[in-house]
């Protein structure tokens, strides 16, 4: 008997969509002419219907939007309970900051501690789907984490190539996990090469942030867990830490297909993108500073998630800043610490680093009068503080 097919997928495409690709084979990025080499975009019957006709409601997972994920059979779908995670309201945060609501979607709730639970649930299930075995990603500690846990739970051989200043308490839960763990000097993107030397052959599956079309999906989710949990009323403001800006890509992502499938008609929330000065190609990009993003020499930031010297997906993060209205803003690592002690103490939450700079950005936005005291604003803290305490 043939498993029924749950997911509504219907093909891949490059961001212009002058070329297409078909999902039911291993895909990577787009190698089309037009666009250049270029993350894949995964595309959907977006028929309107109504959410409850959509969503598993039963499903306290991400997974409850199975039709709109990747994979097509519901045996190969790899989870620990990823997503579904709270949006909280930081009231007394907002009333010293005179914000009439100020929210905060909690990300360290995810399985592995952070939002790239999503991401890498969604891109092993597809690997698994696909018959894939041996995974590898170059990353600045949570991803790393994710993937080992997710290929650990699918059977899957898991290689993480970390910077060597990536603290040991990553590289102890990936070697738990059974991972082989590659330590490199320099920042993430020399831990792509790396990556690159290593798979010269091909044996492994590429896991590189956004190229591969699948994490992207699994993030999307995020966009589409605001609008349900917020009765499908969206903030006016997004602050989002961006790294290599998957997240920020995908929440987009999933505001268009809920327009398309007719779940949502109100006005899109903008959305900004804060990075640390230490590191800050999308901020230099979308500002247009002399000597921009490639060009850039970086540091590295106590918010390891923010050390992304190059984002592979640079054009798509521009064109979601600008079609949202939004804007990019570094802040200082003394801001980060800061901020992120101050949100801790005062709400309770062990948020990371990369969601404290929100905090940070957010007392700027706010003096410069980029962001309104009127409107509705919504911080999304991407992991947990415990990987992080050494840094406070």
């Amino acid at each position: 008997m043939v498993a029924e097919k749950i997911s509504r997928l219907t093909q891949l495409a490059c961001r212009g969509r002058h070329k297409t690709y078909d999902p039911s084979f291993i895909q990577t990025f787009s190698d089309c002419d037009v666009c250049g080499p270029s993350p894949l975009f995964a595309e959907y019957d977006l028929t309107p219907r109504p959410p409850e006709s959509v969503i598993n409601l039963k499903e306290q997972s991400m997974w409850r939007y199975a039709e709109l994920l990747p994979v097509q059979n519901h045996d190969d779908i790899v989870s620990l309970g990823e997503g579904w995670t709270p949006i909280l309201n930081l009231k007394r945060t907002a009333n010293t900051l005179g914000l009439n609501q100020l929210l905060l979607k909690d990300e360290s709730l995810n399985p592995t501690g952070s939002f790239k639970a999503r991401g890498l649930s969604a891109a092993i299930s597809k690997a698994k789907e696909l018959g894939i075995s041996k995974c590898i990603i170059p990353t600045a500690g949570n991803a790393g984490v994710a993937l080992s846990a997710y290929c650990a739970r699918a059977g899957m051989k898991a290689t993480v190539v970390m910077p060597t200043i990536t603290p040991a308490i990553f590289v102890k839960e990936c070697e738990l996990y059974g991972s082989e763990v590659i330590l490199v000097d320099g920042l993430i993107d020399a831990c792509a090469k790396k990556v690159a030397q290593l798979n010269a052959d091909k044996s492994y599956f590429d896991l590189s942030t956004m190229k591969e079309p699948y994490r992207l999906e699994g993030k999307k989710t995020m966009g589409y867990e605001v609008a349900e949990q917020l009765n499908w009323k969206l903030p006016d403001v997004i602050l989002y830490p961006t790294g290599g800006g998957t997240g920020l890509i995908g929440i987009w992502k999933a505001f268009h297909e809920m327009i398309q499938l007719g779940w949502i008609n109100t006005k899109l929330p903008k959305l900004i993108a804060v990075q640390s000065d230490q590191c800050q190609p999308v901020v230099r990009a979308f500002h247009k500073i002399e000597n921009g993003s490639s060009n850039h020499i970086s540091s590295s930031s106590l918010a390891y998630g923010l050390n992304v010297p190059k984002a592979f997906a640079l054009q798509q993060i521009m064109d979601v800043l600008k079609q949202s209205g939004g804007d990019a803003i570094a802040v200082s690592d003394q801001e980060i610490q800061g901020s992120t002690k101050e949100i801790i103490r005062k709400e309770g939450l062990l948020i990371c680093p990369e969601g404290g700079a929100l905090h940070a950005a957010l007392k700027k936005l706010l003096i410069d009068e980029t962001i309104s005291r009127n409107e509705k604003v919504l911080m999304l803290n991407t992991g947990s503080g415990v990987r992080y305490l050494k840094n406070f």
